[in-house]
């Protein structure tokens, strides 16, 4: 793992961001954190604690305050916000404010980027903070296959030719979702999210052994696929060993750590007979029963009156 990066260039195609002064290119201007801010206590004169590699948003407020200075106080607080040299200072709500002229000719004094959007300020710093925290967000690349499962994320594991693919393929046939195969990109976006995708070079393509490479969206159509999707439940395929004890009632709940987060996991034997798509459908429905308070052993042993079992 290391530090990662996204171009002003990214930023402004995926937020659609309008361009009112870029005096550098904008795919070389880097934003290397997630937070945004909002300098309002900056513009007032407080500079403790500014953290000048933040992107900087100007809303309503911001600019009747600064609109309510004279033209002197206006420049000498815009100045002290341009030459700390942020990635970009953008104006929320630009159907109803404008950049402040002030605002230009620093802009090309210190060769900031400014620009604007139309949407309200706490509508801008939300899109901006999701997207950053997924660009941003700290990565590794497991050998796997990540497929939705009524709505569930399942990341398959196993050694190679377990059948990891042929699983995914028998998934989507039967109207489940193929997010990546062979190599699964995870990232995690907050200290409880891990969300994955495909490396963009071979997104939707899925290998089977003895038939090729195969193109899911082209064969199966584009609801057949997915771009991105947070791991709710790891499944570790395995050859049936029959000296090991495998999970029977449920009630342990084993969990997996990836970066950092745990995540739900089980150990599902290979063998032949086993209709392994059923096995993983049938998980996912019991995963978010599970998540929503409800365990059907812990149900089964109370039926039974071997409730202090639990304890």
């Amino acid at each position: 793992m290391g530090t990662f990066a996204v171009s002003l260039k990214e930023l402004t195609n995926q937020v659609r961001l309008e361009i009112v002064c870029a005096p550098r290119p904008l795919e070389k201007i880097q934003v290397e954190i997630a937070e945004v801010n909002r300098p309002g206590l900056f513009l007032a004169g407080y500079y403790d604690y500014f953290d000048k590699l933040r992107l900087q948003i100007l809303g309503l407020a911001e600019i009747n305050f600064l609109s309510g200075l004279s033209p002197e106080k206006r420049y000498e607080a815009l100045d002290q916000l341009f030459c700390q040299k942020p990635p970009a200072v953008i104006i929320s709500r630009s159907n109803e404010i404008g950049p402040l002229p002030e605002m230009l000719k620093l802009a090309e004094k210190y060769e900031v980027a400014l620009l604007r959007s139309e949407e309200t300020t706490c509508t801008l710093m939300g899109t901006l903070i999701d997207l950053l925290n997924m660009e941003l967000a700290p990565r590794i690349t497991r050998h796997g296959v990540l497929v939705e499962v009524y709505g569930v994320g399942i990341l398959i594991l196993g050694d190679s030719g377990i059948g990891k693919s042929e699983l995914a393929i028998e998934l989507v046939k039967r109207g489940h979702r193929l997010v990546a195969d062979d190599a699964v990109e995870l990232r995690r976006v907050s200290s409880r999210r891990i969300m994955g995708t495909a490396p963009e070079n071979i997104r939707h393509f899925i290998e089977l052994r003895g038939v090729g490479i195969i193109n899911v969206a082209r064969v199966y159509g584009v609801g057949a696929v997915k771009i991105k999707q947070e791991v709710n439940m790891v499944v570790e395929l395995e050859a049936w060993d029959p000296t090991k004890n495998y999970q029977r009632t449920g009630l342990e709940t084993e969990t997996t750590d990836i970066l950092g987060v745990s995540i739900p996991s089980t150990a599902i034997p290979v063998s032949p007979g086993r209709n392994l798509a059923v096995v993983l459908e049938t998980a996912a429905i019991n995963n978010r029963q599970k998540s929503m308070g409800y365990n059907a052993a812990k149900e089964l042993l109370i039926r039974l009156g071997l409730e202090d079992t639990l304890d």
